[in-house]
């Protein structure tokens, strides 16, 4: 059975380029008027856009360790941010790159003192709290919206309001979909998990719950800050409205793991998102480029140097509790 899952995923691969290469058919800017959009980009902005994924990753790392704190589990600080930045990279460039990630995760929690129940439920916690801070963000900006008059929103704003009831539409069978497969490929253990995470969460004071929040909504909106700077950086004519409603989207996109990392399939959604908006070819592009190497590409590099400090700073030895994933 899982043999046969493999086969249909990776056979999937070339209908997901093909849909791809359908999405942006007509957008793509040729090769001189991306070099000319990096040409005229304020630099300024691209120093804040860069800013703001570094704050990005800090506000991942903190939620982690609050979380774990919770719990009366002391990471440090350099090994929190170390870890972010190595299971991010994780995420992001092997298939199944999430529950490797997961587990990779488990594995070091457990490194600094955590028992498996713990270990399992901050993981679980953490993932919930990061669905949930994006939706509170989600539901805020359309409750933003929905505050002005509906007709000026309409006229202003057709863009948005599209893209949110598209990602309604893909938000609800998504959910769907993730609770039938997690429910049949972890018949046994994932409820076990849910029940002890239900369980320890009763634990947990009220203030870590809102600082763990509160980082994790930190982490949404500087991530869409590195967005919005690199879009000012080149110029863009679209407002933080389209913006916030194309990132919704491609979140949304990324949750569904076509690829590693969303690789290809996020770059064609976004600067399909971006032209929608009334953005140029080239300076779409140029902003995509950008985004993605700030947020995606300089994470694999840095990745490895994080794998490093944990190394260093807590030796794997034969004691080190292991979950599979290979040293």
């Amino acid at each position: 059975m899982i043999a046969w899952r493999s086969v249909a995923r990776w056979s999937a691969l070339p209908a997901v380029g093909i849909a791809a290469i359908f999405t942006v058919s007509g957008k793509l800017p040729s090769m001189d008027a991306v070099v000319a959009a990096l040409h005229d980009a304020d630099t300024d902005w691209l120093v804040v856009a860069a800013a703001a994924e570094l704050f990005s990753m800090a506000m991942f790392a903190r939620q982690q360790r609050r979380l774990l704190l919770a719990f009366d589990v002391k990471m440090p600080r350099h090994r929190a941010i170390a870890l972010a930045y190595s299971r991010s990279a994780l995420a992001i460039s092997m298939p199944a790159g999430s529950a490797v990630s997961a587990a990779y995760a488990f594995r070091w929690f457990r490194a600094d003192g955590a028992s498996r129940s713990i270990a399992a439920t901050v993981m679980v916690l953490s993932g919930l709290i990061s669905f949930v801070a994006l939706g509170l963000l989600s539901l805020t900006g359309g409750a933003a919206a929905v505050a002005m008059r509906v007709a000026e929103v309409w006229r202003t704003h057709q863009l948005t309001v599209q893209l949110s009831v598209a990602a309604a539409l893909v938000l609800i069978p998504l959910i769907v979909h993730l609770a039938r497969h997690s429910s049949t490929k972890m018949r046994v253990r994932l409820p076990e998990v849910l029940r002890t995470a239900i369980t320890d969460a009763r634990e947990v004071a009220p203030r870590h719950w809102a600082l763990a929040l509160g980082a994790a909504g930190a982490n949404w909106l500087t991530d869409l800050l590195c967005l919005a700077a690199a879009a000012a950086a080149f110029h863009l004519p679209v407002t933080l409205w389209q913006l916030g409603a194309v990132y919704l989207a491609v979140q949304l996109v990324r949750q569904i793991p076509l690829t590693p990392g969303g690789i290809g399939v996020i770059e064609a959604s976004l600067l399909a998102g971006l032209v929608a908006a009334g953005a140029a070819a080239g300076p779409a592009a140029a902003v995509v480029l950008v985004y993605r190497v700030l947020s995606c590409w300089l994470v694999l590099p840095a990745g490895v140097i994080g794998w490093l400090v944990l190394r260093t700073g807590h030796p794997v030895t034969a004691d080190t509790p292991r979950v599979g994933v290979p040293v």
